[in-house]
Order: C-alpha cells, then structure tokens, then sequence
C-alpha cells in the first residue's frame, strides 16, 4: 500500500507518518512537504528507507497529480494553521488550505484515488463556558479567523466533490494537539521551551479559553482507523475529552517543571480569541470503536514534556526565529 501524506514533515503529519511506517510493514508512505517554517526534515530522520520525501507545494498540479498518481490513498495534513499567523497575512492560508485542497481534490478525482481530510473544530467556532454542549458532526459551521475560514471553506469543498463527483473521501475535525515535534510556535512546547530557557511563560487574557486537548499519537491512531474503516463521504470528530482552561495547562506545565504555579505574566488578549472549543467523539467510538490511549491529560503531558527536554537539538534551531517573529507581532502562541 502507498500512502501520500501531504505535510508529512509538520508536526501532525510527521508523527503519522511515524506510527504507520512503525506499525504496518505493508505500507511504504511518500512525503510531500513544502518545507516551510514549520516542516523540518529532522522530524522525519531515521526514516529514509520508507520514505520517500518531495519537497514541493500542494498547490502545485503537476507535481500534485504525479504523487496522486502513483499512490493508494492521499491523507491531507497540509495546512498553515497558526492564528496569530493568519490575522498578520492571511493570503498563505487562501494558497495552501483552499488552493491545495482543491489541487487535491482535482488530482484524487482524476486518479480514484481514496482521499482522506484533515480538518480543526476550530471550523465550527466557539461554544460558551457554561454551554453544557459539545460540537458534533452536526454543529454548522461559523469560523472566525481566516485560519479556520480557509479550513472551513475545504472541508465544504470535499463534501461538494464527493457529491458531485463521487471522490473518495472522509474528513476528521479534530481538537487541539499537543506531543513531540510540535513547532515552538504553539502553546504547549512554547511554554516548555521558555520555562527550559528561564523565560516566564505569557497568557493571553484572563486565561479561562477552554481547549479541548489530546495528545498527536491519539489522533494519528484515529486517522488511520477512519482511513481503513471510515464510511465514504463521513465526518468523524476526533476528541480525547481534554477540556481545560489555558490556564490550567499553563499553571500544570509549571508545576510539573518544578516551578511555581503562578510564575507567568498575563498579556492582551488576542483579537478574535474563540473563548471554548469541545469535542464529542462519539460517532467515532461507537461505529470505528477507537479510543484514546493517552486518556489522562498529565501522562500526556509528562510525556511531551520529558520529549522537549531530551530533544534540545530538535527545537533549539527554531526557538530564536519564532520568538522574533513574536516580537514583531506580540503573540504567544495558540492552535493545532
């Protein structure tokens, strides 16, 4: 089996590609990838024998349709996802989320090729705190950045190709991630890499906006089961029931560092900022019976810190340019 992963050397991506080259001898995975600020090649080291990588953009048709070409199935994980990112310049995300899904969706329809979505909650807004509901696959859609319109906008895409053209296609929404490899950009392994480095952590706001988290290698495993099992033409939410506040996860990140619990600086919220994301991952456990493994947040946790710690030379590189380009923009980091 040869499965194309578009932004296999980003964060999501690159751990997918890890759990299916470790888990299933049969499948050999080609990497197309930008090679942006966010895609790193070392994510990917060690496994040069299994992969085959292309550095190029998924709005790029000739180069799209001869991977697509060649491939069993396509999982889509190339994305520019960053808010603060797209509130600065929202055109990249216009190019890679809607041009590329579309360069996609061309391509996969051409070849019958099965096509698998990876999309955000972040599509469907935000939920009030003391809303007791959840988002589902029925929730409509009502984005409020250009990052989660421009995904919005390719999620209906891949409804409206599957229906008029009969493509092949499932999509996922789901929470926000954390693990290793996430670049240093992001909430959780900035506040791990500023701590490392003596720096007090910042927090936007009164820090109550709730996430829903869960861990990369969980959503990796949802991923694959929807690919191998998912019905044609379905959305599965993927959620690990991680409800917290931002500032639990910061002031749990600290403690569990061995710092104090309130040693970190509130700062302007950001414009926008949705104040509650949660998932429910129902569908998905009861017709595909997937569960996540890292069910406790803290081990979760542990785990990814433990990561940043061992791994220095992985995010040292990255570390001086995302805080400059925080400087210029004063922003702390947020997202997928």
């Amino acid at each position: 089996m040869q499965v194309l992963v578009t932004g296999g050397a980003g964060f999501i991506g690159s751990n997918f590609v890890r759990l299916v080259v470790g888990s299933y001898s049969h499948v050999t995975v080609t990497v197309l990838d930008a090679f942006t600020y966010a895609g790193d090649r070392a994510s990917l080291a060690g496994l040069e024998d299994r992969v085959k990588i292309v550095e190029g953009d998924v709005a790029d048709a000739e180069t799209v349709d001869r991977l697509v070409a060649d491939a069993d199935a396509v999982v889509h994980f190339a994305a520019e996802s960053h808010n603060d990112n797209s509130l600065a310049d929202p055109s990249p995300f216009v190019r890679t989320n809607l041009i590329g899904t579309f360069t996609l969706l061309e391509a996969v329809r051409r070849h019958d090729v099965r096509y698998h979505h990876i999309s955000t909650d972040e599509v469907y807004g935000d939920l009030e705190l003391d809303d007791p509901q959840r988002f589902t696959e029925a929730t409509a859609y009502n984005p409020s950045s250009p990052y989660s319109s421009t995904k919005a906008g390719s999620d209906l895409m891949v409804r409206a190709w599957v229906r008029s053209f009969g493509v092949r296609a499932t999509i996922s929404n789901c929470s926000n991630n954390y693990g290793p490899r996430q670049h240093v950009e992001k909430f959780i392994p900035r506040q791990i890499t500023n701590i490392i480095d003596g720096v007090r952590p910042k927090l936007y706001g009164d820090g109550l906006n709730v996430r829903d988290w869960i861990h990369v290698d969980d959503h990796n495993r949802a991923v694959w089961t929807i690919l191998e099992r998912g019905e044609l033409g379905q959305t599965y939410l993927i959620g690990a029931d991680g409800e917290r506040t931002n500032k639990d996860v910061i002031e749990q990140i600290l403690v569990a560092m061995g710092e104090d619990a309130h040693d970190y600086d509130h700062v302007t919220d950001r414009a926008g900022h949705d104040r509650r994301y949660a998932i429910d991952s129902m569908k998905l456990r009861r017709q595909l019976g997937w569960r996540p493994w890292f069910g406790n947040f803290q081990r979760g946790l542990d785990d990814t810190i433990a990561w940043y710690r061992d791994n220095e030379s992985w995010w040292r590189p990255q570390k001086a340019a995302a805080e400059d380009r925080y400087a210029g923009q004063s922003v702390i980091g947020q997202g997928h």
